[in-house]
């Protein structure tokens, strides 16, 4: 009975064992298959990690908030949900939109006008400038009108001349008179020569009758107006035609500005001039342009306008400072796309935009080449490159370039030829791709950039092979050769890699017809070897070959 029940523990002993090591193996299994999901889902939620970055340094790159290591700016998250833009395009978060301070604004048509600016000087109208000459010689015995800037009227006294040529002239008109029943001629005569010294008739008279002679005779003012210039004093001897004073009528004056030739497409005669002078603050007068110089100063490259005006309550002076203001209408430009200044970009010939791209979910921005027209003070007219209803942005702009330059996209200083096809009307074909590794290019010739081959549109092919030169005078050769051949657009010659890159139309041309067209010209290309002959003609600078 014993050994039964101890048969029986050793039984249920061995089956209590197998039970637990079944359940410490199934848990080793499960725990397993559970920590593998637990990693699983780890990797899921360490692949949605946000990114942060700095509003102003978009290099920086973290995967948790904090300071941005260069300005000390606050990070903000990295908007990295919309993966199907444009890979050449350049994304913001609306964060860092906000902290650069880019703004945007909508292309529209507007009527051009433009102002241009003019500064110059009022001057007397030099139709009304007189000279007061001496009609007969003498001696200055009195000044009546003294110093410079005085008034005169016409009529008035300004000097007594003593002229001995003139006492013997009056005693020959007495004589004269006594005889001129018997001898009219020589009284006629007599009276002839004083009529030619400018006297009047009622002074020839009053000598006459007074039967003596005028030792003094006064010079009067035939005209009103300032004595702008003194020319003689008192006791001076002066001679028949002597200037003795300049006056000028001042009733009427003329605004002088100067005017660049940047400025003559926009000014015409007959055109509204606004101008306001520094004497008069908060006081604008208008005009007419009635005169533009035909000849530009050599020294100074600008010419005058001329504007009239009426100064009867003789407030306006010469010399005066006016700034002028034309509002020129450029019918040329009419309905034109206008845009702003700051909206522009410049590099060389270049002139670019970032266009924000629509449908995306946070501001993306794209480069686009334009073109300009005439600068409208704070604005530009838009004659190439954008279409009307398009977004650009127009504040903040070098801050985008600034980002594309930094995420190596093309932008202001890295140009590509994607900013060609991102133009209005022109696609690009999927799976395209227009940057070329240079050393790609150098191994290997084929790296066609081809546009679809449809009817009327050329076949544009880009090729790369070696050309030999030595200077920058033979890249000039050498591209101009090139670029000489029917069919190729663009040519660019490496003097350090030795290599040419071409883009030219295959229904036009090919590679083959493009070297031989250069080693005519004296150097040696990777199929044709130039002609000894021609290669001794070229420069000693150019001889490549050793």
């Amino acid at each position: 009975m014993k050994n039964n029940k101890k048969i029986n523990f050793v039984r249920y002993f061995q089956f209590g064992l197998v039970a637990i090591g079944g359940l410490f193996i199934g848990w080793l299994l499960f725990h397993s298959s559970g920590n593998g999901k637990e990693k699983k889902e780890q990797t899921i939620v360490e692949s949605k990690t946000t990114i942060w970055t700095c509003a102003m340094h978009p290099q920086i790159r973290k995967t948790a908030p904090g300071k941005c290591p260069i300005c000390g700016m606050d990070l903000v998250p990295l908007n990295q949900g919309n993966t199907g833009i444009d890979p050449n395009s350049i994304q913001f978060s609306k964060e860092a939109a906000a902290l650069a301070n880019v703004l945007t604004s909508i292309v529209t048509r507007q009527k051009p006008v433009k102002e241009v600016r003019l500064y110059g000087k009022v001057q007397a109208d030099e139709r009304l400038l007189q000279s007061q000459v001496a009609q007969f010689p003498g001696r200055i015995d009195k000044l009546l009108v003294n110093f410079t800037g005085e008034t005169v009227k016409k009529g008035q006294t300004l000097a007594l001349i003593y002229s001995p040529e003139l006492v013997t002239a009056q005693q020959e008109l007495l004589e004269a008179a006594k005889t001129k029943q018997s001898q009219p001629a020589i009284y006629e005569a007599a009276k002839e020569k004083l009529q030619l010294w400018k006297l009047t008739e009622s002074q020839i008279s009053a000598i006459e009758n007074s039967g003596s002679v005028k030792t003094k005779f006064e010079i009067v003012s035939t005209t009103s107006g300032m004595v702008s210039s003194r020319r003689v004093n008192t006791g001076d001897y002066v001679s028949q035609g002597t200037v003795l004073f300049d006056i000028s009528d001042l009733s009427n004056l003329w605004l002088m500005f100067d005017a660049y030739e940047s400025d003559l497409p926009f000014l015409n005669i007959g055109d509204r001039l606004t101008y306001t002078l520094q004497s008069m603050p908060g006081v604008t007068n208008t005009g007419k342009i009635i005169f533009i110089d035909p000849v530009v100063d050599p020294l100074t490259r600008v010419l005058k306008v001329r504007v009239e005006t009426s100064n009867q309550s003789g407030k306006l002076k010469p010399e005066m400072f006016a700034t002028g203001i034309v509002q020129a209408n450029m019918s040329a430009y009419k309905d034109k796309l206008v845009i702003p200044k700051s909206a522009v970009l410049w590099t060389g010939k270049r002139s670019i935009v970032y266009v924000k791209q629509p449908g995306s979910e946070g501001p993306v921005f794209k480069i686009r080449e334009i073109g300009l027209g005439p600068m409208l003070g704070n604005s530009y007219v838009v004659t190439d490159g954008l279409v009307e209803g398009e977004e650009i942005v127009t504040q903040g702009t070098f801050s985008v370039d600034a980002a594309a330059q930094l995420e190596g996209k093309p932008s202001m200083m890295n140009p590509s030829d994607e900013q060609v096809l991102s133009k209005p009307g022109i696609k690009k074909t999927a799976g395209e791709n227009p940057k070329v590794n240079p050393d790609q290019s150098i191994r290997h010739h084929n790296t066609s950039a081809k546009t679809p081959d449809n009817s009327g549109k050329p076949n544009i092919k880009q090729e790369t092979f070696h050309v030999s030169g030595i200077c920058d005078l033979c890249k000039k050769r050498i591209e101009k050769t090139a670029k000489a051949v029917n069919g190729v657009k663009s040519a660019s010659w490496d003097l350090t890699t030795q290599q040419i890159r071409v883009k030219f139309d295959q229904a036009l041309t090919s590679v083959n017809e493009i070297e031989k067209a250069i080693s005519l010209e004296g150097h040696d290309t990777e199929k044709f070897k130039a002609d000894d002959k021609t290669y001794e003609s070229l420069p000693k600078c150019c001889h490549y070959r050793k």
